[in-house]
């Protein structure tokens, strides 16, 4: 298996359970908010199942195919949700809209004591050249340098899924979120807006793809800094 193939692997792996991950907290939060149209479909679990069977192309085909041609995963996933809840409960579909996310802010969060750990114990030091998916080197043995290489994609993975997913348009998690910020009143007419509107979703999903790097790419080299702190890429 050459070096790319393994990396791809990797990322496929970590991209499935993260994304479980996230949408089992999507799950888990409707149902204690007092929607169990997930609950009842499986989705509260980590077991990949019932996500994959929802959403087969997004969760395996197309995320397993990128991540060997072009080593990362490139997919999505869903959760559903009883929209009537939602309008009569929306702060609370809110807060289920900030879950999936806050479990890959989680994951984020271990993959970075572990990393900084490892850095502490001189394990892992700064690359030459930080890239997505490759934040650590280390002399310490094989074992570690794939500790690292693992550590790696689980940080910067999560990190994307993270501020991706919060980005404020339609149909990401932040558009449900920032509903936080409205009376229910505007709440509800905006409810409206975005359900009645599936146009919305394509261009949202547009707009999130050309304004994204330019979000992600100073939070990423932000991120490595406080891995290494005093070590700053351009």
């Amino acid at each position: 298996m050459t070096p790319e193939l393994a990396q791809g692997i990797a990322f496929f792996v970590v991209f499935l359970f993260s994304t479980t991950l996230h949408e089992a907290a999507h799950a888990w939060a409707a149902l204690k908010g007092g929607d169990d149209t997930a609950y009842l479909g499986g989705q509260v679990s980590l077991d990949p199942i019932p996500h994959i069977r929802r959403e087969p192309f997004g969760m395996l085909i197309l995320p397993l195919i990128t991540s060997v041609t072009m080593g990362w995963p490139f997919g999505y996933a869903s959760a559903p949700y009883d929209m009537r809840w939602a309008r009569t409960h929306p702060r609370r579909a809110a807060l289920m809209a900030l879950a999936g996310p806050g479990a890959n802010l989680l994951l984020l969060g271990v993959a970075f004591i572990a990393l900084r750990i490892g850095a502490s114990m001189d394990l892992f030091v700064p690359p030459e050249r930080a890239t997505f998916g490759v934040l650590t080197a280390t002399e310490a043995s094989a074992a570690w340098d794939a500790a690292g290489r693992l550590l790696s994609i689980v940080f910067s993975l999560n990190l994307l899924l993270f501020v991706f997913n919060l980005l404020p348009v339609p149909p990401l998690d932040g558009s449900a979120a920032i509903t936080l910020l409205m009376s229910k009143k505007v709440t509800l007419r905006y409810q409206e807006l975005i359900w009645g509107s599936p146009m919305l979703g394509f261009l949202g999903i547009f707009v999130a793809w050309q304004l994204f790097p330019a979000v992600f790419g100073p939070v990423f080299t932000a991120a490595i800094s406080l891995i290494y702190p005093g070590v700053s890429y351009t």
